[in-house]
C-alpha cells in the first residue's frame, strides 16, 4: 500500500516524493545556521549575526518572489500574486510565528519548572527582551512609513526600491554599534556553537563561516526542490493557486525560520534570540524582499515588452498592503515596552487566523488593528506601559562601538 501511495505522489505531484529527502535537509540547514548565528554572536552583535542569518534563511522567499515578479513582466494580469506572496509572507510571520516563539516558551518554561519551584513561576511569564534588540523594533519603523507613502501612490517604482535598500544599509549600520556577546555567555551556546567559538587563532571565524556556508549552501540546493515538493503535495490536495501564492509558498519559503526560533523558544533562555530572528526578517522582508518586486517586474517587463515599467496596484493589493502594514505596526507596538506576553500572542494569532479562515473578514480585520493600535498608544500615554524601544535605540546610537571580550 505504501508503494501505491509513493508510486502515486511521484506521478500525479511530479516533484511530491523528493519532499523524503528535501525535508530533512532543510532541518539540517536550518539547525547549521542558526548554531552558527550563536556563536557569530560573540564576535560580532547578535543583531548582525541574526540579520545573517534572515539572509540565508529568506533566500527560497527571494526565489519565489523574483520568480512571480519576473512572470508578472511578462503578463500584468498576474501582478497581483506579487503582492499577495509578499503580504502573505510577512502577515503569516507575524500572526503564527511570533506567537508558536510565545507559546513554545511559555510551555517550555512551565516543563522545566517542574519538579521545583513551579509555584512561584508566573502561568505565562513574558518574554523580556534585551537593550541592545531595540535597534530591530525601531528598525521596523521606516521601511513602513515608507510604505506607506508608495500606497498612498498606488505604484512603486525603482526610486522606492532605492530608498527602501537605503534604509535597510542604514539598519546594518546601527546593528554594528552594538557590541558583541561577552564569552561568560559561551556555556549557554550549544555545543556546535561552543565547538567553533573555541576553535583558536584563524581557525575560528573558518568554523562559524563554515556552519553559516554549510546551511546555507544546504539550504540553498534544497530550497528550490522542497518548495516544489511540497507545492506539488499541495496541487495534489486542490489547493487553489491565490491560496498556494499567499499562504503555502510562504510558509514553506519560511520553514527554515520557524524551524530556528522554535528551537531557541524551546531553551526559553533563547526565546529572545528566537524572536528578533523574526523580527530581523520582518525589516528583510519590507526592505529588501519588497524592493526586489519592482526591480525584476520593471527588467522582465523591459525584456518582454521593450519598456520598463513601474509596478502598480488596484484596490484589492492596496487593502492586502494595508492589512499587512497595520498588522506590522501592532506588531512593533507590542514589542515597544521591550517585553512580549500572552496578551501579545493571543491579540496577533486570533487576528491573523480570522482573515486566514476567513478571507471576507480582511476590512474587519484591519480595523481590528488600527483599534489595537490606538489602545496600545493610550496606555503609553497614561503610563500603563513603557516606551522604552526609542529610549534604549537612542542609547545605542550615542555609544561607541563595542568590542569583543578575549577568550
Amino acid at each position: 500500500m505504501k508503494l501505491k501511495v509513493l508510486a502515486f505522489l511521484s506521478t500525479a505531484g511530479g516533484s511530491a516524493l523528493s519532499a523524503l529527502w528535501t525535508f530533512p535537509s532543510i532541518l539540517t540547514s536550518a539547525f547549521l545556521v542558526a548554531w552558527g548565528a550563536e556563536a557569530a554572536q560573540f564576535l560580532i552583535s547578535q543583531g548582525l549575526a541574526l540579520a545573517i542569518l534572515a539572509w540565508l534563511q529568506t533566500l527560497p522567499e527571494f526565489a519565489v518572489e523574483a520568480v512571480i515578479a519576473w512572470d508578472a513582466g511578462r503578463e500584468p494580469e498576474r501582478a497581483h500574486l506579487a503582492i499577495a506572496n509578499l503580504t502573505g509572507a510577512i502577515r503569516l510571520l507575524l500572526g503564527l510565528g511570533w506567537p508558536m516563539i510565545y507559546f513554545v516558551f511559555a510551555v517550555s518554561g512551565r516543563k522545566r519548572a517542574t519538579g521545583g519551584a513551579q509555584h512561584a513561576a508566573p502561568l505565562l511569564p513574558a518574554i523580556r527582551l534585551e537593550r541592545e534588540h531595540a535597534v530591530e523594533i525601531v528598525g521596523l519603523v521606516p521601511p513602513l512609513l515608507y510604505f506607506g507613502v508608495i500606497l498612498f501612490k498606488r505604484s512603486f517604482s525603482w526610486v522606492d526600491a532605492v530608498v527602501l535598500l537605503t534604509l535597510y544599509l542604514v539598519y546594518l549600520a546601527v546593528l554594528f554599534r552594538n557590541a558583541p556577546h561577552g564569552v561568560d555567555h559561551i556555556a549557554d551556546a550549544p555545543a556546535v556553537s561552543r565547538w567553533a567559538y573555541r576553535q583558536p587563532g584563524w581557525r575560528r571565524p573558518l568554523a562559524i563561516a563554515a556552519l553559516f556556508g554549510g546551511g546555507g549552501a544546504l539550504l540553498y540546493l534544497t530550497a528550490h526542490p522542497f518548495l516544489e515538493s511540497m507545492l506539488a503535495v499541495a496541487g495534489l490536495l486542490g489547493v487553489s493557486q491565490f491560496v498556494l501564492v499567499q499562504w503555502v509558498a510562504p510558509f514553506l519559503s519560511e520553514f527554515p525560520e520557524k524551524v530556528s526560533a522554535f528551537y531557541w523558544a524551546r531553551r526559553v533562555t533563547r526565546a529572545p534570540m528566537a524572536l528578533m530572528n523574526m523580527v530581523s526578517s520582518n525589516i528583510n522582508q519590507w526592505t529588501v524582499l519588497a524592493a526586489m518586486i519592482p526591480l525584476v517586474y520593471g527588467y522582465s517587463s523591459l525584456r518582454h515588452h521593450g519598456v520598463w515599467v513601474d509596478f502598480h496596484f488596484d484596490g484589492p493589493q492596496r487593502l492586502e498592503i494595508l492589512l499587512t502594514l497595520l498588522q506590522s505596526g501592532l506588531a512593533m507596538m507590542v514589542l515597544a515596552n521591550m517585553e512580549f506576553d500572552w496578551r501579545d500572542a493571543t491579540v496577533l494569532f486570533v487576528l491573523w487566523l480570522a482573515q486566514f479562515l476567513q478571507p471576507s473578514l480582511r476590512e474587519a480585520v484591519a480595523i481590528a488593528y488600527g483599534v489595537w493600535m490606538v489602545i496600545l498608544g493610550i496606555e503609553f500615554a497614561v503610563g500603563r506601559k513603557r516606551l522604552l524601544a526609542p529610549q534604549y535605540f537612542w542609547e545605542i546610537i550615542r555609544q561607541k562601538r563595542g568590542r569583543p571580550e578575549p577568550l
